[in-house]
Parts: C-alpha cells; structure tokens; sequence
C-alpha cells in the first residue's frame, strides 16, 4: 500500500482569521538544520507546541498549522479558543473544530511565538494509524514563509537559512529554477503532460502539496484534454480530513517540470464527486506529491515566488504501484508475550552436580506491539482473488509475525516486485485463515 493522504482544507471561520508573523530566528545563527522521517513519502518533524514536543506533518498544501492527536499527552495549554467550522478533502460535512491564538512553536531555535492553531478533537481522524508512527498534526505555509528552505530527501534533512542571499547566489549556478505563484499560502506551478503521443503536451497549474504521497493527482472534469488512460486501475486514493477518495490510476507518457521529464508516471485521478470541496484557485488542474518531489533536493523559497530543483539518487527510481491490492493500516496495540534468555553468558557455562551444562534459564517479558488491518482490497486483485476482505487481522507475512514489520516495511514488501509470493495468515473474527497470492504489475 501507498499512503495517500491529501489534506485540502477550507476553513470556514466563524470568528474572523487571524494573521501571524510567522517562524523567525531566536538567534543569530546563519541556518537551522533538522531532520526528519521520511515515511511512506510523508515529511514528519519533530516540533514544540507551548513547550511539549510533537510529531508533525510537513505539507506545502496546507495554510493553516492543524493539532488533530494528543494521545500520547495530554499537556499541552491552549489559550485564546474559539470555535469554528473545518471542512476537508471528501464527502463528509463540515465539523467543529476550535482555533487557538498566541501559541509558541518551536523547531529548534526557528520559533513562532504568536502561532494559530486549529485544533480538531474528532477520535476518527488520525494520520498515525496510517504513517504507523505517532502524528499530532500538520504545519504549512508559516513554517516557510519568511525563510529560504531547503529539504534534503537523501539525508532527511531540513535547512532553514537566516539569510539567504548567498545560498541563493550559490545554488542558482546548478539548481533549476521553477517560478510559483502564492495563493493563500499554498505554492503553484506550471507543469506539461502528454496524454498520448499524437496530441500536444497540457499545460497544468498544478499544487506542490508534500502531504499527498502520490505523484501526482488531476482532477479530470477541470479540463477536457485530461483523459483517464485505457490500462487503469478503479483505485482507493486515500483517506482526507473528511472521508475517503476513489478514483483511477494509470501511467501517461511524460510528464515534464521546466526540461526535467519523467517517462510514464504514474497519475491518480480521483471521483469528482470528491473534488468539489478542494480549492477553488483558477485553472488548477491537480496536485504535485512526494513521489515527485523526493526526486529532487529541493528549495522553496517563499519570498522571492520561486523553488530550486536539483535531481537527486532517487531521481530514476521506478514508479511502483501496490501489486497486492490491499491498503493496511496501524490499528493499535496488543500486549505480545515473548521469551528471553537471561543472561545468556553465565548461564551458558553453568554446570551441575555431575558436570553436566545447565539448560539456559528463559524468562517472559510482555512488549507492546502493532496490530495491522486491512482497510480496503482492490477487486480483482490478487489478494481479492486470494479471498483477503476488508478489517482482516495480520498475523503474518511470509512466516514472520505481522507485528515485527513496521507499516512502511509492509507497504515496500506489497510493491516489492512481480511474482513475488506472499504468504499471509489472517485473523478473520478470531478465526485463522492461511492465503497466498503473488504480485503482479497491473499498471
């Protein structure tokens, strides 16, 4: 599985907007270094909100900073909460949510002292159980606003420069430069896509959105000249703030930024019924993902409307699809029972009475690990052939218990080539069932 998370978010305020400065320097520091997770091409920093450290999203598509999870604390303080109404990326109808003024956020020494923050506490969002690692939130345009910004995929690091004159000087002799245009806050660009040989390229302005995994979405009822290729797949994109999306997904021939081409990426292209609440900007045909955007390192810089492109070692990286057909995700914890040797050394070169070696001494200990479901099965699919079906229990794969995989491990092994087999044992309400399929390459 790939995880598709677009969060495309209309706020709709009840009590005004509120403007921010924005992160600044708490020192005189040229830069700020910070790294960061890469998982299932989703940016996870760590970042302190009024003083308590959390996991957040990094996501160019989105303007406002959301707090949605604090179950791994609970003490953070808010002041300055008003409610509002918070609509998503889906089908569900706006919910409450809250906005909190007046909040520190810190990433090391890049600080915002006067941060807003919208908070949503409904129990059935969670981008953890998806990443498989504990997300609280996601942070946007504020965190790159007022700096030049640079994100390295191959070393997973974030540079944040104070003054960016001389690094710009530096990078624009070996960088591609990439205009974009700012629009309430979120960065757009112009790409070209060739649909078939015979027709000329589309020019498509297009969001840079780092909280979307994929590589890029086009939302096919915005422009007649985008057409759903004939090889495609009837796909589960993902999961948005408000529901689920479907679509399709197949290859195009080229896709192009400036004179850097990739040759048959793969595109997603989602129900219009799930893109009538994205944003309303002008001519906006899609979105640009991480399946992109890690292929480069990249520098955004906000103030000066432009990005710097530079390929990287993941650049000529195949763009692989689920051949599994199943979409897992974290679905909590149990307690796991396993054996230990205690104190291996010793107990090895013990003897008996007659000379005899004792017998090493095991002893239990009980370890918190993860539980893994499955949330959707592609019809048709060789796991829907093998009879996988949707909230069916991962006990283990290929002969190695499920919980000793982290999600992206999973994710990596059902994309992990054609024919591979893979030997599942499922909980199915608490009956064991043993399946096999092997992957096969659909797009």
């Amino acid at each position: 599985m790939r995880l598709k998370l677009l969060y495309v978010f209309i706020l709709l305020l009840v009590q005004g907007v509120y403007s921010q400065s924005g992160f600044q320097f708490e020192d005189n520091k040229n830069k700020v270094t910070l790294p960061f997770k890469f998982i299932n091409n989703l940016i996870i920093i760590s970042v302190e909100v009024n003083g308590i450290p959390l996991n957040f999203l990094l996501d160019t598509g989105v303007e406002e900073s959301i707090l949605f999870s604090l179950d791994e604390t609970d003490e953070v303080s808010f002041a300055q909460v008003e409610k509002v109404k918070i609509k998503g990326f889906g089908k569900k109808e706006a919910f409450d949510g809250y906005v909190s003024t007046l909040n520190e956020v810190k990433a090391k020494s890049y600080i915002d002292k006067n941060h807003t923050l919208y908070l949503v506490l409904d129990q059935d969002i969670n981008i953890s159980s998806n990443v498989g690692v504990p997300v609280n939130g996601i942070i946007g345009y504020h965190f790159f606003k007022n700096n030049l910004v640079k994100i390295d995929f191959e070393s997973q690091k974030i540079i944040i420069y104070n003054k960016s004159e001389k690094q710009l000087k530096k990078i624009t002799k070996t960088f591609n430069k990439v205009p974009l245009t700012l629009n309430s806050g979120k960065p757009y660009f112009t790409a070209s896509i060739k649909f078939d040989n015979n027709s000329e390229d589309l020019k498509a302005k297009l969001l840079i959105d780092t909280g979307n995994s994929d590589a890029v979405w086009l939302f096919k009822e915005k422009n007649a000249q985008i057409q759903v290729p004939e090889i495609n797949v009837d796909d589960y994109l993902g999961r948005g703030f408000s529901g689920d999306v479907f679509g399709f997904r197949g290859r195009v021939p080229k896709f192009s930024i400036n004179d850097i081409t990739f040759n048959s990426p793969l595109i997603a292209f989602p129900n219009a019924a799930e893109t009538t609440q994205i944003d309303a900007i002008e001519n906006r045909l899609g979105s640009v993902g991480s399946e992109i955007m890690k292929r480069f390192t990249v520098y955004f810089d906000y103030q000066n409307s432009s990005m710097y492109l530079k390929k990287n070692d993941f650049f000529n990286e195949e763009f692989n699809f689920n051949m599994s057909g199943i979409d897992l995700q974290h679905e909590g914890l149990q307690w796991v029972k396993e054996t230990y040797e205690a104190q291996p050394t010793v107990a090895n070169n013990l003897l008996d009475g007659n000379g005899d070696k004792i017998a090493s001494s095991l002893k239990y200990k009980f370890e918190l690990k993860p539980i893994y479901i499955v949330t959707n099965v592609r019809k048709n699919s060789p796991a829907d052939v093998a009879g996988i079906q949707k909230d069916d229990i991962i006990v283990k794969v290929n002969n190695r218990l499920g919980y000793n995989y982290t999600l992206q491990k999973l994710n990596e092994l059902l994309k992990s080539g054609e024919g591979k087999s893979i030997n599942l044992v499922i909980d199915r309400k608490g009956k064991l069932l043993n399946f096999k399929f092997q992957l096969k390459k659909v797009l």
